[in-house]
């Protein structure tokens, strides 16, 4: 389904962004971890559909029940002991809870920068911050798609040399250390071409220059102004109730966390609203559309 939340200003959507990014790297509380993460699972399958929801059930799911299992091997802290292993080491709950905190975080962290990389295209981050800083934005716009952009190629360049039987996965293997060599030849020629083609290009479009203008698409209407007060608004809350205390949580020695109470739901809720932004605004979107299609 077309993306909604996309389709707003890139002042907004960076702002989302940028909020619960930071917001999921440091709080570590359950129900805020609980939040994003299905959040973040939510947006990621509403706008990549079948290929995004397998990514992250079969490769960010195993990993996220991997880094919670890795944990309590390492870490050997807390004061309630489960049991022992065969070195002598305790298992502690507060280090099981730990480590299945640090996983969520991470995997969640990953799942928001995948929906950024699908949302926030390289005109948008170089609308944002081409004049204050364009050669840095030029630089950043183009690492951030460098990864994406380069495993496509190479996925190109390995198709096209197994339809001709020079695979890397083909023959014996000196073979395919050869046909892997020059795969990896063909990369690196077109990743130089690409970058001097690259160069040339901006140098003839004037990139640069004083004085030198660009033009753009974007407009801030008043659904983007309702949106970003929204998002501010629900920040200012989150914020609030971080330090009150309302999102802290102590594992070690052992389990300690602020009790539930009326602010604290407040501060939940407030977390919930800001993260389930794009999704609450493609379900509106959605629903819009089913009933101007009944109509017809």
């Amino acid at each position: 389904m077309p993306d909604s939340f996309a389709r707003l200003h890139p002042i907004v959507t960076m702002y989302f962004f940028a909020a619960v990014i930071l917001f999921g790297m440091f709080f570590m509380h359950p129900v805020f971890q609980g939040i994003a993460l299905l959040s973040a699972f939510a947006y990621s399958t509403m706008i990549k559909g079948k290929r995004g929801f397998k990514f992250n059930v079969f490769y960010l799911l195993p990993l996220l029940l991997f880094m919670a299992v890795l944990n309590p091997a390492f870490n050997h802290q807390g004061v309630t002991i489960l049991f022992y292993l065969q070195s002598g080491n305790p298992v502690t709950l507060e280090s099981i809870l730990y480590g299945a905190a640090a996983a969520v975080m991470f995997v969640t962290v990953i799942l928001w920068f995948s929906c950024y990389n699908a949302v926030m295209t390289s005109d948008k981050f170089i609308y944002l911050f081409g004049r204050a800083m364009p050669a840095l934005s030029l630089i950043l716009s183009m690492v951030l798609r460098f990864v994406p952009r380069y495993i496509e190629q190479i996925k190109a360049i390995a198709n096209v040399q197994k339809s001709i039987g020079r695979d890397a996965s083909q023959g014996h293997i000196a073979r395919r250390a050869r046909n892997g060599l020059k795969i990896l030849s063909i990369m690196t020629t077109w990743a130089l071409e690409n970058a001097v083609e690259t160069a040339d290009s901006m140098k003839s479009r004037g990139y640069g220059l004083p004085g030198r203008t660009s033009y753009s698409l974007y407009r801030f209407d008043k659904r983007d102004k309702a949106v970003l007060t929204v998002l501010i608004a629900m920040s200012l809350v989150v914020m609030v109730g971080a330090v009150r205390g309302e999102n802290t949580i102590r594992f070690f020695p052992s389990i300690k966390h602020a009790e539930v109470t009326v602010v604290s739901v407040v501060v939940y809720a407030a977390y919930l609203t800001l993260c389930m932004t794009p999704v609450l605004l493609n379900i509106r979107e959605a629903m819009k559309w089913k009933r101007i299609e009944s109509r017809m």
